[in-house]
């Protein structure tokens, strides 16, 4: 975005989270978060059992209200200008909501009728774009779960949305499943310039699928960044030593934290230092059996990031 004036650099913005807030009762579930989604990438949101993922999306698609913060999407407030804003979002929370006795295709004349512009050549549009042509006027009670999922998303896009934010796509799906909707929801953002926030448990999933994530834990947003700068700020060297505990006394005074693992030791990586590291233990009395840098997964990452806690 570099060179862009700063209204320019406002459109590629489509949805901007600022200090929101929710308490229920007398209880704080949502602690002021952040985060903005630019044009055309996908965000991964994840979240912990009760780290409050799920009230965040009801918020962000206007099915609840938040205590306090202002969310906008494509620079309309979806407070104050309700119908603007979700007019340009398209949104799956939970399951699609499909009429099994209906075809794929009455079910989106359905809710074509319930919006404004929608032509056949739309319908069809969508219907292209999700892969369905062949199926589409098949009852959708003979779909299987992936199809259902494309057609919740045909319907979803019907309204030509610059946001789409799909709440846990692949659940349920097999592997070929996950796989096909991993790549379709890449084939939106990056030929169709759609921003797809996706929600997930599976986070081997949201490493191959977003761009960049943002990990909430009890009702804050611990991080967001790239899926690249995560994991690389989370680089380890692990070390086979003998003995074992004066070399990680050692590594902890050299490199500032070290930690066993099993019958290894992990530091952190430092490309300049690790050379030094190792001379310094040799001269010590240590030797050094073996030495690797390990990358870690975003499933690591998120464990340290949230104390263990497991995802929804």
């Amino acid at each position: 975005m570099t060179g862009m004036t700063g209204a320019a650099a406002q459109e590629e913005i489509t949805l901007s989270v600022q200090g929101l807030r929710k308490v229920i009762g007398k209880r704080e579930i949502i602690h002021g978060i952040d985060f903005e989604l630019k044009r055309g990438e996908v965000f991964g949101f994840l979240g912990p059992n009760g780290a409050g993922k799920t009230t965040t999306i009801r918020m962000l698609v206007g099915l609840i209200k938040p205590t306090a913060g202002t969310i906008r999407i494509c620079g309309y407030d979806l407070h104050r200008q309700f119908p603007e804003a979700t007019g340009s979002m398209g949104c799956i929370v939970e399951n699609p909501e499909l009429y099994s006795y209906l075809s794929g295709w009455g079910n989106l004349q359905y809710f074509a009728r319930m919006m404004s512009g929608i032509d056949e050549a739309r319908l069809n549009e969508v219907v292209k774009l999700v892969g369905l042509s062949a199926r589409i006027q098949d009852k959708v009670k003979t779909y299987s779960l992936g199809m259902r999922q494309r057609l919740g998303i045909a319907q979803a896009l019907l309204g030509r949305p610059k946001l789409l934010i799909l709440d846990e796509p692949t659940n349920g799906l097999d592997p070929s499943g996950i796989r096909e909707m991993r790549e379709f929801i890449r084939y939106l953002a990056e030929s169709e310039g759609l921003t797809v926030l996706v929600s997930s448990h599976l986070l081997s999933e949201i490493q191959l699928m977003c761009d960049r994530v943002a990990i909430i834990s009890k009702g804050r947003v611990v991080r967001v960044d790239t899926v690249d700068n995560l994991l690389a700020q989370q680089e380890r060297v692990s070390w086979r030593l003998e003995p074992i505990e004066a070399g990680m006394q050692l590594l902890r005074e050299l490199a500032g934290s070290a930690d066993l693992q099993g019958e290894t030791v992990l530091t952190p990586y430092d490309e300049q230092e690790i050379g030094r590291w190792n001379q310094t233990l040799v001269e010590a009395g240590v030797t050094v059996t073996e030495m690797s840098r390990r990358l870690p997964s975003l499933e690591d990452l998120f464990l340290e990031l949230t104390g263990g806690e497991s995802i929804d």
